[in-house]
């Protein structure tokens, strides 16, 4: 919401400094310790990474038996029967949770051999990013549909709503399919390579893909540094997918 109510916020270096400087000057006023304080406040760019939203959570750090260790500046040396050593130290826990990143948008599809035509892994044809056409199919694999993955907004987004447009597009179109006697649907590689041209055209207008995050692949070594999520509008984003559906199912070969 936060992000989403000025225009401006993730275009505009000023007006996003603006932003983050408020919720600092939030987190100040909640969180005793000055030191505590700045380790919580936000240094890069406002709204590039996921926000914490509060209830009672900065509070937690004027706690006595809570402690802000920031593994950037120490990184964990190993996890020992008392905890976890930082440092040299070792910060007692009952319970361990760990966070520790995940590969967003391409990982779980990468972790299947998947295979197209002539056997072409998936693994090859994403080697240096993920290529595809709306965010529902990738040339050279037919008849594969992907549901709320990279290429789409479904992360700025309800996911939800987002899963439903999906379905629904692919449901019908598999109405048209069966209608017209075919049996056989692939993205073009024009209309892939266009598409995968504007992803990054407005992925890099957005500063969000200044910083490192997940959205760009950051937390995996060796990944290529691609912004996945399509952040154009939504409304933007469902209007190409009917376009593409009106005009015959305009950008995908059919057979």
């Amino acid at each position: 919401m936060f992000v989403g109510a000025y225009a401006d916020l993730m275009k505009k270096p000023d007006a996003n400094e603006t932003a983050a400087e408020f919720v600092r000057s939030k987190i100040r006023e909640v969180v005793e310790d000055p030191e505590t304080a700045e380790k919580l406040s936000p240094d890069n760019v406002f709204g590039c990474k996921r926000l914490c939203v509060d209830t009672d959570y900065w509070a937690t750090y004027n706690r006595d038996n809570v402690e802000l260790v920031d593994v950037s500046d120490e990184p964990i040396d190993r996890i020992v029967r008392e905890g976890v050593k930082v440092g040299g130290k070792v910060c007692e826990v009952d319970a361990l949770v760990l966070a520790t990143g995940f590969d967003a948008m391409t990982g779980a599809m990468l972790n299947i051999d998947i295979r197209g035509r002539g056997g072409l892994p998936l693994k090859e044809k994403w080697a240096e990013g993920p290529y595809n056409y709306l965010g529902l199919a990738i040339a050279g694999f037919p008849n594969m549909f992907m549901v709320a993955a990279v290429g789409s907004p479904a992360v700025f987004a309800n996911v939800l709503t987002a899963i439903e447009q999906h379905i629904e597009w692919i449901s019908d179109c598999l109405v048209y399919l069966k209608e017209k006697g075919l049996g056989e649907i692939e993205a073009e590689e024009t209309a892939e390579a266009e598409w995968t041209d504007h992803m990054r055209e407005v992925g890099e207008a957005s500063l969000r893909s200044q910083c490192d995050s997940w959205y760009v692949g950051a937390n995996i070594p060796g990944k290529p540094r691609v912004f996945t999520p399509y952040v154009g509008t939504v409304p933007e984003y469902d209007g190409r997918c009917d376009e593409a559906a009106r005009k015959g199912y305009a950008g995908f070969r059919l057979a």
